[in-house]
Protein backbone atom coordinates (compact mmCIF):
# COMPACT_ATOMS: atom_id res chain seq x y z
CA UNK A 1 0.00 0.00 0.00
CA UNK A 2 1.11 3.54 -0.79
CA UNK A 3 -0.60 6.64 0.51
CA UNK A 4 -0.28 9.48 -1.98
CA UNK A 5 -1.21 13.08 -1.42
CA UNK A 6 -2.76 14.95 -4.34
CA UNK A 7 -2.77 18.75 -4.25
CA UNK A 8 -5.36 20.46 -6.43
CA UNK A 9 -5.63 24.09 -7.52
CA UNK A 10 -8.70 25.83 -8.86
CA UNK A 11 -10.72 29.00 -9.18
CA UNK A 12 -11.02 29.64 -5.45
CA UNK A 13 -8.80 30.98 -2.68
CA UNK A 14 -7.27 27.66 -1.62
CA UNK A 15 -5.34 24.60 -2.69
CA UNK A 16 -7.07 21.38 -1.69
CA UNK A 17 -5.19 18.36 -0.33
CA UNK A 18 -6.48 14.81 -0.89
CA UNK A 19 -5.29 11.49 0.52
CA UNK A 20 -5.31 8.66 -2.02
CA UNK A 21 -4.97 5.17 -0.53
CA UNK A 22 -3.96 2.71 -3.27
CA UNK A 23 -4.84 -0.36 -1.19
CA UNK A 24 -8.53 0.43 -0.78
CA UNK A 25 -8.79 3.02 -3.60
CA UNK A 26 -10.09 5.73 -1.30
CA UNK A 27 -9.85 9.45 -2.03
CA UNK A 28 -10.34 11.73 0.99
CA UNK A 29 -10.25 15.51 1.29
CA UNK A 30 -7.70 16.36 4.00
CA UNK A 31 -7.42 20.15 4.03
CA UNK A 32 -7.87 23.42 2.19
CA UNK A 33 -4.85 25.73 2.42
CA UNK A 34 -5.46 29.43 1.91
CA UNK A 35 -3.73 31.08 -1.05
CA UNK A 36 -4.19 34.16 -3.16
CA UNK A 37 -7.23 34.30 -5.42
CA UNK A 38 -7.56 31.76 -8.22
CA UNK A 39 -4.59 29.39 -7.88
CA UNK A 40 -5.74 27.75 -11.11
CA UNK A 41 -2.35 26.24 -11.96
CA UNK A 42 0.07 24.73 -9.46
CA UNK A 43 3.50 23.13 -9.99
CA UNK A 44 6.26 21.57 -7.91
CA UNK A 45 9.86 22.72 -7.80
CA UNK A 46 11.80 20.29 -10.08
CA UNK A 47 14.21 19.03 -7.39
CA UNK A 48 12.68 20.11 -4.08
CA UNK A 49 9.19 18.66 -3.80
CA UNK A 50 8.52 20.56 -0.59
CA UNK A 51 8.11 23.76 -2.64
CA UNK A 52 4.89 24.53 -4.51
CA UNK A 53 4.28 27.37 -6.96
CA UNK A 54 0.78 28.71 -7.67
CA UNK A 55 -0.46 31.33 -10.09
CA UNK A 56 -3.08 33.88 -9.14
CA UNK A 57 -5.09 34.00 -12.37
CA UNK A 58 -6.46 37.52 -11.94
CA UNK A 59 -6.46 40.77 -13.90
CA UNK A 60 -3.46 41.77 -11.82
CA UNK A 61 -1.76 38.40 -11.97
CA UNK A 62 0.74 37.05 -9.46
CA UNK A 63 2.93 34.07 -8.65
CA UNK A 64 3.21 32.66 -5.13
CA UNK A 65 5.42 30.06 -3.46
CA UNK A 66 4.58 27.80 -0.52
CA UNK A 67 6.21 25.10 1.59
CA UNK A 68 4.36 21.78 1.69
CA UNK A 69 4.00 20.19 5.11
CA UNK A 70 2.51 16.98 6.45
CA UNK A 71 -0.50 15.65 4.52
CA UNK A 72 -0.09 18.39 1.94
CA UNK A 73 -0.90 21.29 4.25
CA UNK A 74 0.64 24.48 2.85
CA UNK A 75 2.55 27.08 4.82
CA UNK A 76 1.63 30.70 4.54
CA UNK A 77 2.84 32.49 1.43
CA UNK A 78 6.67 32.36 1.32
CA UNK A 79 7.26 34.42 -1.82
CA UNK A 80 5.03 36.51 -4.04
CA UNK A 81 5.58 38.60 -7.17
CA UNK A 82 3.49 40.21 -9.89
CA UNK A 83 3.20 38.22 -13.10
CA UNK A 84 3.51 41.47 -15.02
CA UNK A 85 0.17 41.03 -16.75
CA UNK A 86 -3.39 39.77 -16.90
CA UNK A 87 -4.62 36.23 -16.34
CA UNK A 88 -1.59 34.00 -15.76
CA UNK A 89 -2.95 30.52 -16.57
CA UNK A 90 0.26 28.49 -16.25
CA UNK A 91 3.54 28.31 -14.40
CA UNK A 92 6.51 26.06 -15.19
CA UNK A 93 9.54 25.65 -12.91
CA UNK A 94 12.71 25.11 -14.97
CA UNK A 95 15.72 22.90 -14.28
CA UNK A 96 17.82 26.05 -13.73
CA UNK A 97 15.68 27.07 -10.76
CA UNK A 98 13.94 29.80 -12.73
CA UNK A 99 10.15 29.82 -12.93
CA UNK A 100 8.16 30.73 -16.04
CA UNK A 101 4.72 32.31 -15.80
CA UNK A 102 2.62 33.19 -18.85
CA UNK A 103 -0.15 35.81 -18.95
CA UNK A 104 -2.96 34.54 -21.17
CA UNK A 105 -4.93 37.79 -21.06
CA UNK A 106 -2.17 40.28 -21.88
CA UNK A 107 0.12 38.43 -24.29
CA UNK A 108 3.28 38.49 -22.18
CA UNK A 109 5.15 36.56 -19.52
CA UNK A 110 8.14 36.28 -17.24
CA UNK A 111 10.92 33.80 -16.54
CA UNK A 112 11.91 34.65 -12.99
CA UNK A 113 15.02 33.74 -11.01
CA UNK A 114 14.46 32.26 -7.56
CA UNK A 115 16.49 32.33 -4.34
CA UNK A 116 16.30 29.42 -1.90
CA UNK A 117 13.57 28.14 -4.25
CA UNK A 118 10.90 30.31 -2.61
CA UNK A 119 11.90 33.95 -3.13
CA UNK A 120 11.53 35.55 -6.56
CA UNK A 121 13.92 37.93 -8.27
CA UNK A 122 13.08 40.38 -11.01
CA UNK A 123 13.28 39.78 -14.76
CA UNK A 124 12.37 41.73 -17.90
CA UNK A 125 8.86 41.23 -19.25
CA UNK A 126 8.63 39.16 -22.44
CA UNK A 127 5.98 40.53 -24.82
CA UNK A 128 4.88 38.35 -27.71
CA UNK A 129 4.69 40.33 -30.99
CA UNK A 130 1.26 39.43 -32.36
CA UNK A 131 -1.94 41.39 -32.88
CA UNK A 132 -3.69 38.79 -30.70
CA UNK A 133 -1.53 36.90 -28.21
CA UNK A 134 -2.71 34.39 -25.60
CA UNK A 135 0.29 32.41 -24.30
CA UNK A 136 -1.05 29.39 -22.47
CA UNK A 137 1.90 27.39 -21.14
CA UNK A 138 5.68 27.03 -21.15
CA UNK A 139 7.74 23.88 -21.74
CA UNK A 140 11.49 23.54 -21.25
CA UNK A 141 13.30 21.71 -24.05
CA UNK A 142 17.09 21.78 -23.86
CA UNK A 143 18.20 25.40 -23.72
CA UNK A 144 14.86 26.62 -25.04
CA UNK A 145 11.50 27.37 -23.49
CA UNK A 146 8.61 26.76 -25.88
CA UNK A 147 5.43 28.83 -25.43
CA UNK A 148 2.26 27.87 -27.35
CA UNK A 149 0.25 31.01 -28.16
CA UNK A 150 -3.44 30.26 -28.65
CA UNK A 151 -4.22 33.68 -30.11
CA UNK A 152 -1.24 33.99 -32.46
CA UNK A 153 -1.28 30.39 -33.77
CA UNK A 154 2.42 30.11 -33.02
CA UNK A 155 4.76 28.36 -30.63
CA UNK A 156 7.38 30.90 -29.53
CA UNK A 157 10.97 29.79 -28.96
CA UNK A 158 12.66 31.52 -26.02
CA UNK A 159 16.34 31.40 -25.11
CA UNK A 160 18.47 33.19 -22.57
CA UNK A 161 19.82 36.50 -23.80
CA UNK A 162 23.47 37.45 -23.32
CA UNK A 163 22.64 38.49 -19.75
CA UNK A 164 21.88 35.56 -17.40
CA UNK A 165 18.26 35.66 -16.30
CA UNK A 166 17.20 37.68 -19.32
CA UNK A 167 15.20 35.79 -21.95
CA UNK A 168 14.32 36.69 -25.52
CA UNK A 169 12.27 35.34 -28.41
CA UNK A 170 14.64 33.69 -30.87
CA UNK A 171 12.06 32.29 -33.26
CA UNK A 172 8.71 30.60 -33.71
CA UNK A 173 7.02 27.44 -34.93
CA UNK A 174 3.98 28.31 -37.05
CA UNK A 175 0.78 26.37 -36.41
CA UNK A 176 -2.34 25.96 -38.59
CA UNK A 177 -4.26 29.21 -38.91
CA UNK A 178 -7.15 29.44 -36.49
CA UNK A 179 -6.17 26.24 -34.65
CA UNK A 180 -5.40 27.82 -31.26
CA UNK A 181 -2.37 25.90 -29.93
CA UNK A 182 -2.93 25.57 -26.16
CA UNK A 183 -0.68 22.90 -24.61
CA UNK A 184 2.28 20.91 -25.92
CA UNK A 185 4.38 17.87 -25.05
CA UNK A 186 7.53 16.33 -26.52
CA UNK A 187 8.36 12.67 -27.05
CA UNK A 188 11.40 11.40 -28.99
CA UNK A 189 12.16 14.84 -30.50
CA UNK A 190 8.61 15.05 -31.79
CA UNK A 191 6.26 17.88 -30.87
CA UNK A 192 2.67 17.06 -29.97
CA UNK A 193 0.29 20.02 -29.82
CA UNK A 194 -3.27 20.25 -28.53
CA UNK A 195 -5.21 22.93 -30.40
CA UNK A 196 -8.08 24.39 -28.39
CA UNK A 197 -9.98 26.13 -31.19
CA UNK A 198 -9.73 23.27 -33.68
CA UNK A 199 -9.92 20.50 -31.06
CA UNK A 200 -7.10 18.63 -32.74
CA UNK A 201 -3.91 16.84 -31.74
CA UNK A 202 -0.99 17.32 -34.15
CA UNK A 203 2.37 15.61 -34.48
CA UNK A 204 5.47 17.11 -36.08
CA UNK A 205 9.26 16.86 -35.78
CA UNK A 206 10.73 19.72 -33.75
CA UNK A 207 12.06 22.15 -36.38
CA UNK A 208 15.62 23.41 -36.26
CA UNK A 209 16.04 26.64 -34.32
CA UNK A 210 15.36 29.45 -34.58
CA UNK A 211 12.84 29.49 -37.45
CA UNK A 212 13.05 26.14 -39.17
CA UNK A 213 9.89 24.47 -40.40
CA UNK A 214 8.63 20.91 -40.28
CA UNK A 215 5.67 19.12 -41.77
CA UNK A 216 2.76 18.12 -39.57
CA UNK A 217 2.83 14.34 -39.92
CA UNK A 218 -0.50 13.64 -38.20
CA UNK A 219 -3.58 15.67 -37.27
CA UNK A 220 -6.39 13.95 -35.41
CA UNK A 221 -9.62 15.19 -33.86
CA UNK A 222 -9.95 15.07 -30.08
CA UNK A 223 -13.77 15.31 -30.15
CA UNK A 224 -15.78 12.27 -29.05
CA UNK A 225 -18.52 10.90 -31.28
CA UNK A 226 -21.91 11.99 -29.98
CA UNK A 227 -25.18 13.45 -31.18
CA UNK A 228 -25.35 16.45 -28.86
CA UNK A 229 -26.85 19.63 -30.23
CA UNK A 230 -25.22 22.95 -29.31
CA UNK A 231 -22.02 21.22 -28.24
CA UNK A 232 -18.83 23.22 -28.66
CA UNK A 233 -15.57 21.47 -27.92
CA UNK A 234 -12.28 22.97 -26.80
CA UNK A 235 -9.38 20.59 -26.15
CA UNK A 236 -7.25 21.39 -23.11
CA UNK A 237 -4.50 19.29 -21.51
CA UNK A 238 -1.99 16.79 -22.95
CA UNK A 239 0.00 14.16 -21.04
CA UNK A 240 2.61 11.74 -22.38
CA UNK A 241 3.86 9.52 -19.54
CA UNK A 242 7.38 8.18 -20.04
CA UNK A 243 7.17 4.46 -20.93
CA UNK A 244 8.37 2.03 -18.25
CA UNK A 245 8.41 -1.71 -17.63
CA UNK A 246 4.75 -1.74 -16.59
CA UNK A 247 3.67 0.51 -19.47
CA UNK A 248 6.21 -0.04 -22.25
CA UNK A 249 4.29 1.74 -25.02
CA UNK A 250 3.85 5.50 -25.42
CA UNK A 251 0.31 6.82 -25.05
CA UNK A 252 -1.06 10.35 -25.15
CA UNK A 253 -3.96 11.53 -22.98
CA UNK A 254 -5.90 14.64 -24.07
CA UNK A 255 -8.74 16.23 -22.11
CA UNK A 256 -11.84 17.59 -23.83
CA UNK A 257 -14.10 20.41 -22.72
CA UNK A 258 -17.62 20.86 -24.05
CA UNK A 259 -18.17 24.60 -23.53
CA UNK A 260 -21.46 24.63 -25.45
CA UNK A 261 -25.05 24.86 -24.24
CA UNK A 262 -25.77 21.13 -24.07
CA UNK A 263 -23.95 18.84 -21.66
CA UNK A 264 -23.46 15.12 -22.03
CA UNK A 265 -24.81 13.12 -19.06
CA UNK A 266 -21.69 10.94 -19.37
CA UNK A 267 -19.53 14.01 -18.85
CA UNK A 268 -16.68 15.15 -21.07
CA UNK A 269 -14.08 12.70 -22.26
CA UNK A 270 -10.38 11.99 -22.12
CA UNK A 271 -9.09 10.90 -25.53
CA UNK A 272 -6.32 8.27 -25.56
CA UNK A 273 -3.92 7.94 -28.49
CA UNK A 274 -1.12 5.48 -29.18
CA UNK A 275 1.98 6.90 -30.83
CA UNK A 276 3.30 3.73 -32.52
CA UNK A 277 3.26 2.49 -35.26
CA UNK A 278 1.55 5.73 -36.21
CA UNK A 279 -0.48 8.17 -34.13
CA UNK A 280 -4.02 6.84 -33.74
CA UNK A 281 -6.98 7.10 -31.38
CA UNK A 282 -7.58 4.06 -29.20
CA UNK A 283 -10.29 5.20 -26.75
CA UNK A 284 -12.56 7.97 -25.51
CA UNK A 285 -13.17 7.68 -21.76
CA UNK A 286 -16.18 9.57 -20.42
CA UNK A 287 -15.47 11.06 -17.02
CA UNK A 288 -18.69 12.38 -15.47
CA UNK A 289 -16.80 15.70 -15.26
CA UNK A 290 -17.64 18.90 -17.10
CA UNK A 291 -14.90 20.76 -18.97
CA UNK A 292 -11.89 18.67 -17.99
CA UNK A 293 -9.09 21.22 -17.94
CA UNK A 294 -6.28 19.74 -15.87
CA UNK A 295 -4.97 16.19 -15.47
CA UNK A 296 -1.87 14.67 -13.90
CA UNK A 297 -0.14 11.28 -13.92
CA UNK A 298 1.10 9.76 -10.66
CA UNK A 299 1.94 6.57 -8.80
CA UNK A 300 5.07 4.45 -8.41
CA UNK A 301 4.88 3.40 -12.08
CA UNK A 302 2.73 6.25 -13.42
CA UNK A 303 -0.22 3.90 -13.15
CA UNK A 304 -2.76 6.52 -12.06
CA UNK A 305 -4.32 9.60 -13.66
CA UNK A 306 -6.25 12.28 -11.78
CA UNK A 307 -8.63 14.70 -13.48
CA UNK A 308 -11.07 17.43 -12.52
CA UNK A 309 -13.66 19.63 -14.19
CA UNK A 310 -13.68 23.41 -14.24
CA UNK A 311 -17.49 23.59 -13.91
CA UNK A 312 -20.21 21.36 -12.52
CA UNK A 313 -20.03 19.29 -9.35
CA UNK A 314 -18.08 16.22 -10.44
CA UNK A 315 -15.17 16.83 -8.06
CA UNK A 316 -11.98 14.94 -8.88
CA UNK A 317 -11.50 11.41 -10.19
CA UNK A 318 -8.58 8.99 -10.00
CA UNK A 319 -8.23 6.42 -12.78
CA UNK A 320 -5.98 3.41 -13.10
CA UNK A 321 -4.36 2.96 -16.49
CA UNK A 322 -5.47 -0.32 -18.08
CA UNK A 323 -4.81 -2.22 -21.33
CA UNK A 324 -1.10 -1.38 -21.06
CA UNK A 325 -2.06 2.31 -21.01
CA UNK A 326 -4.74 2.24 -23.68
CA UNK A 327 -7.61 2.48 -21.20
CA UNK A 328 -8.66 4.17 -17.95
CA UNK A 329 -10.69 2.60 -15.15
CA UNK A 330 -12.21 4.82 -12.47
CA UNK A 331 -11.17 3.69 -8.99
CA UNK A 332 -11.92 6.71 -6.75
CA UNK A 333 -13.92 9.93 -6.83
CA UNK A 334 -14.35 12.77 -4.34
CA UNK A 335 -16.97 15.53 -4.72
CA UNK A 336 -16.24 17.52 -1.57
CA UNK A 337 -14.80 20.33 -3.70
CA UNK A 338 -16.95 20.56 -6.87
CA UNK A 339 -14.33 21.85 -9.32
CA UNK A 340 -10.54 21.65 -9.63
CA UNK A 341 -8.22 22.64 -12.48
CA UNK A 342 -4.65 21.38 -11.86
CA UNK A 343 -2.87 18.74 -9.78
CA UNK A 344 0.46 17.58 -8.36
CA UNK A 345 1.32 14.28 -6.62
CA UNK A 346 3.51 13.56 -3.60
CA UNK A 347 3.94 11.51 -0.43
CA UNK A 348 4.09 14.32 2.14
Amino acid sequence: MVNFTILAGGYSTFVASYAFNTDISSLTLQSQSTTGANPSWIALHPTNNSVLYAVNENTDGALQSFLIGSQGQLSGVQGEISSGGNGPAFTAPLSSGDVAIMNFGSGNGLILPTFNAIDFGSAPLITFPASVSNPHMALENGNEVLVPDLGADKIWRLVEDDTPGSWKIQGEIAQPQGSGPRHIAIYNDTLYTVHETASTLTEQPIPTAPNGTSEITAQLSTIPNNTLTDAKFAAAEILIPTPNTEYPDAFIYVSNRNVGNTTDPRGDSIAIYKISPQLHLVAQVYTGLQQVRGMSIGGLNDEFLVAGGVVGDGGIVVYQRTNDGGGLMEIARNKDVPTRTSFVWGTW
